[in-house]
């Protein structure tokens, strides 16, 4: 079998083909669509298939070679359900397993080899934090919990270090949370964003996480950076080219892509991680929508 390798790769290292996936979501119904985008060019998202339950405000992680679409509401309840894909090939998800407790709004992040995802509501809101193997299939096990208990957050990773930051419960929040991806156990202070919000999404490089977007009393066009082996508050980065919340991002080594929004919003920008600036336009989802979630084949948490 021959093993793709991202154009992105360093040292010889299979990471993927450098797709980035965005599924689910919302725009007057909700959608089972997902979608995907060659992160090191620019263009339009192409379908890649569905999801096994049509919802909005799931989660996304994933390893070089499967994407996991985690919980969500839909088609009339919250729901407990996991999909794959691979996402080196297009078709349709199939059933993984179920989180510990259905809920929707989580955040999720991953290693090449687990999967996280962190608070969300399941009618009241949670501090869970479940994990999975992704290369297996089956149901999520119990890894601690998050300092705050919270709802809406953006999650991103290391190789070693998931973060959670932001969220809402009763008032926004600008917490940031991290923990060590290979362990089990509660989550630990890493610092504040520099805005508190919420509905927001965080992609990651290896080294560097951003958190765009969201909302904060108003709509967001903030984004955010921190060093993630380090712990400290963030530190503006730049502006997304339109402010707006219930977004999704996904990255490469080198891009952080961020897609959708509420209100029809089909808009895919783009940023350089390593760089700080205001991003640039990089195409439109195949359907405009809100409440998505993303994940790629070559993010930060794959070394």
């Amino acid at each position: 079998m021959i093993i793709p390798f991202s154009a992105e790769a360093s040292g010889g290292v299979a990471v993927g083909i450098g797709r980035g996936l965005f599924g689910g979501g919302y725009s007057g119904l909700m959608s089972n669509v997902i979608d995907y985008v060659t992160i090191a060019s620019t263009g339009n998202a192409t379908d890649f298939g569905d999801l096994t339950v049509a919802r909005k405000d799931p989660s996304a992680c994933s390893s070089s070679a499967r994407g996991l679409f985690v919980g969500g509401y839909g088609p009339w309840y919250i729901n407990s359900v996991i999909d794959y894909v691979t996402i080196a090939s297009t078709g349709n998800a199939t059933d993984f397993g179920d989180l510990t407790v259905a809920r929707m709004e989580t955040a999720a992040c991953s290693s090449a080899t687990r999967g996280m995802s962190g608070g969300g509501t399941s009618g009241s809101t949670s501090n869970v934090i479940d994990y999975v193997t992704i290369a297996s299939t089956g149901n999520a096990t119990d890894f601690g919990d998050l300092t705050v208990t919270r709802t809406s957050m953006g999650a991103c990773s290391s190789a070693t270090r998931g973060l959670f930051g932001g969220g809402r419960t009763g008032s926004n929040s600008n917490v940031i949370d991290y923990v060590t991806i290979a362990s089990t156990g509660n989550a630990t202070d890493f610092g504040d964003l520099t805005v508190a919000r919420y509905i927001l999404a965080a992609c990651s490089s290896a080294t560097r996480g951003l958190f765009g977007g969201g909302y904060s009393g108003s709509i967001s066009n903030v984004i955010d950076y921190v060093t993630i082996a380090s712990t400290g508050n963030a530190t503006d980065f730049g502006d997304l080219t339109v402010a707006r919340y219930i977004l999704a991002a996904c990255s490469s080594s080198i891009r952080g892509v961020f897609a959708g929004a509420d209100d029809g919003v089909n808009v895919i920008d783009y940023v350089t991680i390593a760089s700080t600036g205001n991003a640039t336009d990089f195409g439109d989802l195949t359907v405009a929508r809100g409440n998505l979630a993303g994940c790629s084949d070559v993010h930060g948490g794959l070394g």
